[in-house]
């Protein structure tokens, strides 16, 4: 069914969750002759633990803080111990509670502290009012004790330098790229080795069960975003009897992340494609444009074309913006970073335009024009900051679950020639995608989850698990969650024509529908599909609004400290989309 066809065909579902939520029946659990249940293996590992007392303490002013020990190796549950950290936001409705909702932000290294500390700016109050919102830092990351590959922030601090240029383009760059990320390797191979052997996503998914017992929980409710989704996946598939909900939005498919033996010289990305996500977006954007008037696109003049030679023109020769330099890696880093956003033809378009306007053939840029172009990469970088991963661990954390969790290609001399063949699969993200995972080459990053989940991830589950995939996202292919969907045979797909990555928050649609699953176990029909709130050049250029709340504020980037000295949100505030990272 083409995408037109949907929309139609469920405009009238979407438009009837605009009201208020009405308890329905819960979809129905598989018979229990028929579903899987917990493994012998992994019941001996999770259950031999005793359940963690969370000693709950105030913080963050709304927030409830705790800390957990867990074991390092669950094949050894005495010994050596990893501690968790842990935040909670109490259900305000105590006496209509139905538990805790754990919540992901993806990553892999984004905090899940943050997040729940977060949650009334982003969750819907029906959501907020039932859910203790509970968000736990997975191993290695955040609050929890970290893995670090490195002895001190200088040593590090010359790799991260060296890959901080985003993708390496020609020859020299990508000879210090693969450099650095061999030192990136290396160090997590050695000085961090005992903990970055032990941060696969399977060990958070045990992590997870043994926190679920110690909130009090018989069951788990869980959302997750991006990388999250993978997690919840893994969940299911491992503790298949074990959980009341799970929705994943934005989703990786956990066979092309782990992949196989057949695909194990594969970079990650070749069997993820989240390149060619982002290229389908970019390419509709870009066609969407060149049919919209100037009023609405400045950038309408053959777009395509247009875009392809201000790309040209920086590989060949950066530009500088009164003394801010603008590589071409910079420049394709600042559009995938706007693809993330909803109104990402609105960004793209503006900074193309902008860029165009100094570096044209026969060009003679005013002092307005530069300073407009500089304002605009200036703005975007901002914007993109929480995208970005400033050096506390992050970037270790990072490589530790990815490289942990799949088979990666044995040399990482092998990464230009596939990130060259990427970059002409999915034009100008390809490599972008491809030279992420170049630490991870085996040559290079030699330490191994013994404990690490290769599968089956095709478990019939109790419940069923709701997988949300959005058209246009440019970092979880929407193939994927159609791939997810049919690999969980008791999974439910709702899919959305938002922009951005993820779709929580950008339409009465697709939210009512994720918040009625997480309080009814209710699925939406088969085939659902919900239209996002924002479409590009739909309105005139002037009436377009920003994003940025006014007064800088921005979740996705705030620490639980800085989101505590802003306040909770009024009541009557309107909510701003989930902080994922991915």
């Amino acid at each position: 069914m083409s995408l037109t066809s949907r929309l139609l065909a469920t405009a009238a579902a979407g438009l009837a969750l605009a009201g208020t939520l009405i308890a329905p029946a819960p979809a129905s659990a598989a018979p229990s002759e028929a579903y899987a249940v917990t493994s012998a293996t992994e019941r001996r590992r999770v259950d031999s633990v005793k359940t963690p007392k969370l000693n709950w303490y105030g913080c963050y002013d709304w927030g409830q803080c705790a800390t957990a020990k867990v074991p390092l190796d669950y094949d050894n549950p005495k010994g050596k111990q990893v501690t968790l950290a842990l935040l909670r936001v109490p259900a305000r409705d105590r006496k209509h509670r139905i538990g805790s909702l754990f919540v992901n932000p993806g990553g892999p290294g984004g905090s899940a502290t943050a997040m729940a500390l977060g949650a009334p700016y982003f969750l819907s109050k029906s959501i907020l009012d039932r859910f203790d919102i509970v968000g736990m830092d997975p191993r290695g990351v955040g609050f929890s004790q970290q893995v670090d590959c490195f002895p001190t922030a200088a040593r590090q601090l010359p790799t991260l330098k060296s890959l901080a240029m985003g993708f390496p383009w020609g020859a020299k760059q990508e000879k210090a790229f693969i450099t650095a990320a061999q030192n990136e390797a290396r160090g997590c191979s050695t000085t961090g080795r005992e903990l970055a052997g032990a941060m696969s996503t399977a060990e958070v998914a045990r992590d997870m069960d043994v926190m679920r017992r110690a909130v009090g929980d018989s069951k788990l409710t869980y959302l997750g975003f991006s990388y999250g989704t993978a997690l919840g996946q893994y969940y299911a598939n491992m503790f298949p009897d074990r959980f009341r909900a799970v929705v994943v939005d934005g989703v990786i498919d956990p066979k092309a992340w782990v992949g196989s033996t057949a695909t194990s010289g594969q970079i990650q990305d070749d069997r993820l494609h989240s390149a060619d996500g982002a290229w389908k977006a970019l390419a509709e954007i870009l066609r969407r444009c060149a049919a919209a008037a100037p009023t609405k696109c400045e950038f309408s003049n053959a777009p395509m074309a247009t875009f392809r030679t201000v790309s040209e023109h920086l590989k060949a020769k950066p530009v500088s913006l009164d003394g801010d330099t603008i590589t071409y890696a910079g420049f394709i880093g600042l559009v995938l970073s706007a693809l993330y956003e909803p109104d990402a033809g609105a960004e793209v378009t503006d900074l193309a335009a902008k860029l165009y306007a100094v570096i044209a053939p026969g060009a003679a840029p005013t002092a307005t024009e530069v300073a407009h172009a500089k304002a605009t990469v200036a703005r975007m970088r901002s914007r993109a900051a929480g995208r970005e991963f400033p050096y506390d661990n992050s970037f270790d954390a990072y490589s530790a679950v990815m490289c942990t969790d799949g088979l990666h290609p044995a040399h990482g001399s092998s990464w230009p020639a596939a990130a060259a063949r990427a970059d002409k699969r999915a034009t100008y993200i390809g490599r972008a995608w491809a030279w992420a995972s170049v630490q991870c080459a085996r040559d290079h990053w030699t330490v191994r989850d013994e404990d690490a989940y290769t599968g089956p991830f095709n478990k019939l589950t109790q419940h069923p698990v709701l997988v949300v995939g959005s058209f246009w996202d440019p970092a979880t292919n929407y193939e994927d969650a159609v791939k997810s969907s049919r690999l969980l045979p008791n999974a439910r797909l709702l899919s959305s024509s938002n922009w951005g990555h993820t779709a929580y928050g950008t339409s009465a649609c697709a939210t009512t529908w994720t918040d009625r699953y997480l309080l009814f176990r209710a699925l939406p029909a088969k085939g659902t599909t919900c239209a996002g709130d924002v479409q590009p050049f739909t309105t005139p250029l002037t009436s377009t609004a920003t994003a940025a709340s006014a007064d800088g504020f921005n979740l996705r980037t705030a620490t639980p400290a800085e989101i505590a000295a802003h306040g909770l949100p009024p009541a009557d505030a309107p909510k701003v989309l989930p902080p994922v990272i991915g």
